[in-house]
């Protein structure tokens, strides 16, 4: 494992690890996951974020590309997974992609619990693709954190899905995709990012 292309938040030796992948179009030091993992971290849970092959070559030479094909970003998942997986009580997860990455994984990688920020139930204007299928039989404890206005899965949509027991989801009052709310709703970004780190830390805690 190239530890040069991990960023860590939080103590080594914390009782609890949280793995976060970036989303398909933001590298892993986006303001967005900042935030999140800077704020999961001063709740005394490590926190480690790494980025898919596509996204590190677009770091060393700034050229966009498409993601990596599932089986690579599967792959990636997996190494980081066993890098991190010693010492303390594992949980996986990312933003959009990455947490559905984290989700086609969670059970064949015995993790403690799985956490999707803004998880992509289906493609943009593509209600009827719906990417759902393996959750019906989740076993992992999951929490999803999405907004109520999601374009990829709103509270709507979502509400009409067979989903597997093990998965909560706490709503984000008026949240895009990114968890923003509008101004009209009174709410900001940061309430809306504040109440998410809490959900995560809080659920990390209690499994």
């Amino acid at each position: 494992m190239d530890e040069s292309r991990i960023l860590l938040n939080g103590r080594g030796d914390a009782s609890h690890r949280l793995v976060l992948a970036h989303g398909a179009g933001a590298p892993m030091d986006s303001e967005f996951m900042n935030v999140i993992a800077e704020g999961v971290a001063a709740r005394g849970i490590q926190v480690v974020r790494f980025e898919f092959p596509y996204m590190h070559r677009r770091r060393e030479d700034g050229k966009k590309r498409p993601p990596d094909r599932q089986t690579v970003l599967e792959d990636t998942w997996r190494t980081v997974a066993a890098w991190a997986n010693s010492g303390a009580r594992l949980f996986i997860g990312g933003k959009s992609m990455g947490g559905r990455m984290a989700s086609m994984l969670a059970d064949e990688l015995d993790v403690c619990g799985l956490l999707c920020l803004g998880y992509p139930f289906h493609p943009p204007g593509r209600p009827e693709r719906l990417r759902v299928a393996h959750l019906e039989d989740l076993q992992t404890p999951t929490l999803m954190l999405q907004g109520t206005r999601d374009t990829l899965g709103n509270k709507e949509e979502v509400s009409g899905y067979t989903l597997s027991e093990k998965i909560g989801v706490h709503w984000l009052e008026d949240g895009d995709h990114s968890l923003k709310p509008r101004v009209k709703s009174g709410r900001t970004l940061d309430d809306n990012l504040q109440e998410t780190i809490q959900a995560m830390a809080q659920f990390i805690e209690e499994h």
